[in-house]
């Protein structure tokens, strides 16, 4: 028996209650019946009929089973009033835009074009304030996808179909009127125009059928799941393969044939080595991967990484484009290259493949002139033939207008030219002039040396009175002044005695640089010589 679970305050009131059932049952009590009148299938599962004592509710609920109390409008289809408007002022009020002089927002989220004069100082052409609205969503309402469509602006896509179906039917029914006034005009009878009228009803039908055709061509559509949430957005991918080829790995069943991997759909050895070539249109992931484009293909990325590590900024996946431009390029210039070198080669060496054929008596090294030599090997008769030694340096080669080479003129160990006689490599030829230049001016240099040889004279020797100073010896000549000797000794005693006692040193001490012989020989006469053995008795 199915009953619903109610909540009892005693045991009496449990026990009354099934008797009361009980008696329900066998027909001796009414039927329980429900707010609206309705009589209640005791073997069907209700609602509580006594609510929970701490609810202090006499009626039957399921409040304590969620919070009832919070009034959720996710499941509802509302959304925001796009474009709507609910004030329009006329004058400009403190705080709204400045630009528009809208009071919903401000200058910075301002999405009208920013005028030369904003609305604050022009007080002109307010824009009304837009309804803001808000509203929370529960779980559900935040992930429907179509909350807030509106299935008004479906209606074009529709039209712009319903249009192209007109438009074909139109051009169907002016192609057979066409077609029929031909047959009309062609055979000038009613009957005939008839029967073909009716065949080209029926060629027209075949028409619509193709396109009917044409539209349903999605058998051929590959669904891959491209940077949506589970992966990607979903995009059509055409698959190119014709239903009527076999797949390759039904070309050749023998299991020791080319293996085939079902998870990458790759099969790299050909699945029939031995068959003829012409009648094979499958070959091996192996084959197509190393011909066509796809080699090219590798060697642009070959020359993407190769660019990279010499440290140009390219990149393939980054950049396919500017990769692609870059290694055209570089390929030009490698041909350009090449070009140039065949040239240069050519140019130099000769090309031996388009000149004629050398004569057999040149070949050999024959020729008609005659020499006769004697036995010591000197020429007789004829003229004999000079072959002049070449070396891999260059020779009489004439630079700068000169007549000479360079090397052809010595002089007080430096090279020159002959022909104008600088030692300068890269002078310019004067000739002739230029050596009598040279030897003028070289005539009056010496002259002026001369003549300043003759006008220098002897120094005159200037006798030196020999001073006494500071590091320097006593001289024999010396002469002292005795007053100026004895003030000299007078303060040398007082230095000494300063010396001896630091702390009666006065503060502003004056001291000189200059030092008179005087001082010089009161410092000589009082000093202490340390290798004198009667230093100890001195005063």
């Amino acid at each position: 028996m199915a009953t619903a679970s109610v909540a009892f305050k005693s045991r009496e009131d449990h026990r009354k209650q099934i008797e009361l059932e009980e008696a329900r049952k066998a027909g001796l009590a009414p039927a329980e019946v429900d707010e609206d009148g309705k009589e209640i299938n005791p073997h069907i599962p209700q609602y509580m009929s006594s609510a929970p004592w701490y609810l202090k509710s006499e009626k039957p609920s399921l409040k304590h089973q969620k919070n009832w109390k919070v009034d959720s409008v996710g499941n509802k289809k509302i959304w925001y009033d796009r474009g709507a408007k609910i004030h329009q002022a006329e004058k400009y009020r403190k705080g709204a835009c400045q630009n528009c002089g809208a009071m919903t927002h401000d200058v910075k989220a301002c999405m009208d074009r920013p005028r030369k004069i904003g609305a604050k100082y022009t007080n002109m052409h307010i824009a009304p304030d837009e309804k803001i609205e808000s509203f929370e969503l529960d779980y559900d309402g935040k992930r429907d996808r179509w909350n807030g469509y509106d299935p008004s602006s479906y209606r074009h896509v529709v039209a712009s179909y319903e249009a192209k179906d007109e438009a074909r039917k139109k051009y169907l029914k002016e192609q057979k009127l066409k077609k029929l006034e031909e047959k009309i005009n062609k055979n000038g009878c009613d009957g005939d125009a008839t029967s073909d009228g009716e065949e080209e009803d029926d060629e027209l039908r075949v028409d619509e059928a193709k396109v009917d055709e044409s539209k349903q061509t999605d058998f051929a559509k590959v669904e891959k799941r491209v940077r949506t949430t589970g992966g990607g957005s979903t995009g059509t991918v055409r698959n190119l393969r014709i239903r009527e080829d076999p797949a390759k790995y039904l070309l050749n069943l023998d299991l020791n044939s080319a293996h085939y991997d079902p998870k990458t759909r790759s099969m790299r050895e050909d699945p029939l080595p031995d068959a003829d070539p012409n009648d094979k249109f499958y070959l091996g992931d192996n084959h197509y991967r190393n011909s066509g484009q796809a080699l090219d293909f590798k060697q642009l990325n070959v020359h993407s990484w190769e660019a990279f590590d010499k440290g140009q900024d390219m990149n393939m996946q980054a950049a396919p484009s500017q990769a692609e431009l870059l290694y055209r390029n570089f390929k030009a210039g490698k041909d350009k290259l090449k070009s140039q070198t065949k040239q240069t080669i050519m140019e130099k060496y000769g090309d031996a493949a388009t000149r004629d054929e050398i004569p057999m008596e040149l070949l050999l090294g024959q020729t008609e002139k005659q020499v006769e030599y004697d036995r010591a090997g000197r020429v007789i008769k004829g003229q004999e033939v000079v072959v002049i030694p070449k070396s891999k340096y260059e020779e009489d080669v004439l630079t700068n207008n000169h007549t000479s080479v360079w090397g052809s003129w010595w002089k007080d160990h430096q090279w020159g030219y002959k022909c104008c006689q600088q030692t300068i490599r890269n002078s310019y030829c004067t000739g002739s002039a230029g050596i009598e230049a040279a030897e003028a001016s070289l005539d009056l240099m010496k002259a002026n040396i001369a003549r300043k040889e003759a006008s220098e004279e002897s120094p005159k020797k200037v006798e030196e009175k020999r001073m006494a100073s500071w590091g320097t010896d006593t001289p024999e000549d010396l002469e002292l002044n005795e007053e100026a000797l004895a003030n000299a000794l007078r303060k040398e005693d007082l230095s000494r005695k300063e010396e001896k006692n630091e702390r009666k040193r006065k503060y502003n001490v004056e001291y000189t640089n200059d030092v008179t012989p005087e001082e010089m020989e009161a410092y000589r006469m009082k000093r202490v010589h340390h290798d004198d053995p009667m230093k100890d008795f001195l005063g």
